[in-house]
């Protein structure tokens, strides 16, 4: 459970070369019934969320009645012990699902902020709206963005987030001069404070970024964050939507606040906080290892193509079954959705199927439990270097796992590689970054 998957190895023991096939070569491979969207499908899919949330919260109300009339009297709770250890595993219960629940909520957002739903703006806009405002989520704020990264990802100077840290960050002397005691000084850490780290990352990461463009892109000052109609981030035609984020965010607070009173803040927190930050969890985790991972690159302008940053993810089988049913695929086909990102979510499957062979061994898999990934990766990918085109993460150590096929590089270079060449589409298949 707790090793790394044959693919990951796979990428461990080959040099990297960057992709030279083409956005045209890609988009060919697909059949064109896939771009299309489906309405009535979709909606289905957005019912089928919305009624597995009421569900839960169904499955919530009902723990007390259970315990205290021991099941229907179908399982006696006559022991001082056993009401309390019910009660307690029920709640557990509760908590898990609806976290994935409120998850799925977030996911499903997610492809209606990409307009991948609908033929219609507003069908696609005032839904997602609706449904990340009731889990606390910016809507027009973090579709702004998101789009922002999918038209930059993985470029060192312009993506928007899960930005590398670079060695300047930790203040570690250049890299001719750094000693393992250099790194040991700096990085060094007891496996508690690593714990507490990644505590603090998957409970509260989401608002860090929300709030302090924790993680966000470099070239914006500080103060930048998701809440602000004049933040950096947006441009002036977005600043409504913003606003209209910040008053859809400031009327659930209320209306959670009203529940509060009403029902008191322990039912507060039982029935929606816990939930929330299990979702916010679960959004962490399948961001962060997106494209935090120690075999993946990431480019510098004269080596960055739209191409080439969209091959720089990974697709994982979060949670199996589950996180292709509750989370619409945006772990299992991440690959496919930064190359086709208006192509609905329940198309991507057959399109990671028709661009596998198209990208060979640039396609990235990995069966490594998610979990055990999203250690590795957070104590792995710890800094880049200051300079180089291609670069992967370096370890407390100061070590690379994964080196770049040099020769092979320039070689490429040198066969006249050029990035709008290799991005070029006709104009009836371009879409890239679309909104």
């Amino acid at each position: 459970m707790f090793k790394n998957g044959p693919e990951y190895e796979e990428r461990l023991a080959r040099p990297f070369v960057p992709p030279t096939i083409t956005l045209k070569q890609l988009h060919d491979a697909v059949p064109k019934h896939l771009l299309q969207k489906d309405p009535l499908r979709s909606t289905g899919y957005v019912l089928r969320d919305v009624f597995f949330c009421i569900l839960f919260f169904g499955f919530g109300a009902s723990i007390e009645p259970l315990v205290t009339t021991s099941f229907g009297g179908y399982v006696p709770l006559t022991s001082p012990w056993q009401p309390p250890l019910a009660r307690a595993t029920l709640w557990v219960v509760y908590w898990h699902w609806q976290g994935i629940a409120f998850a799925s909520l977030f996911c499903i957002a997610h492809e209606l902020g990409h307009g991948t739903l609908y033929r219609s703006w507003w069908a696609n806009n005032i839904l997602g709206f609706l449904l990340d405002t009731f889990i606390l989520a910016p809507f027009f704020a973090w579709k702004a963005s998101h789009n922002a990264h999918h038209k930059a990802v993985n470029s060192i100077e312009r993506d928007e987030n899960y930005v590398p840290h670079l060695r300047g960050h930790f203040n570690l002397p250049p890299k001719e001069r750094a000693t393992t005691a250099d790194y040991t000084e700096v990085l060094e850490e007891t496996p508690l404070f690593t714990m507490i780290r990644m505590f603090v990352m998957q409970a509260m990461g989401w608002w860090l970024y929300l709030t302090c463009n924790m993680l966000g892109s470099k070239m914006y000052p500080r103060g930048t964050n998701h809440f602000s109609p004049f933040s950096p981030l947006f441009k002036k035609e977005q600043r409504l939507g913003i606003f209209i984020s910040d008053v859809g965010l400031i009327g659930m607070m209320s209306l959670l606040y009203l529940f509060a009173r009403t029902y008191g803040w322990a039912a507060f927190v039982t029935y929606y906080f816990v939930p929330y930050v299990l979702c916010n969890h679960w959004i962490v985790m399948i961001t962060f290892l997106h494209h935090s991972d120690p075999t993946i690159p990431h480019y510098r302008k004269e080596e960055w193509s739209f191409l080439r940053g969209a091959a720089a993810t990974v697709d994982r089988p979060t949670l199996g079954w589950v996180g292709r049913f509750f989370f619409h695929n945006v772990a299992h086909d991440h690959v496919a959705h930064h190359f086709f990102s208006h192509v609905p979510f329940y198309n991507q499957p057959a399109v990671t199927e028709a661009i596998k062979g198209v990208l060979g061994e640039n396609y990235n898999y990995d069966s490594t439990n998610t979990f055990y990934a999203l250690y590795r990766s957070f104590t792995e990918c710890v800094f880049i270097e200051e300079e180089g085109a291609i670069v992967f993460y370096k370890n407390k150590y100061g070590i690379a796992v994964r080196e770049v096929a040099e020769k092979a590089v320039a070689a490429i270079k040198e066969s006249g590689w050029d990035q709008e060449v290799q991005d070029n589409l006709p104009a009836s298949q371009s879409q890239l970054g679309s909104d």
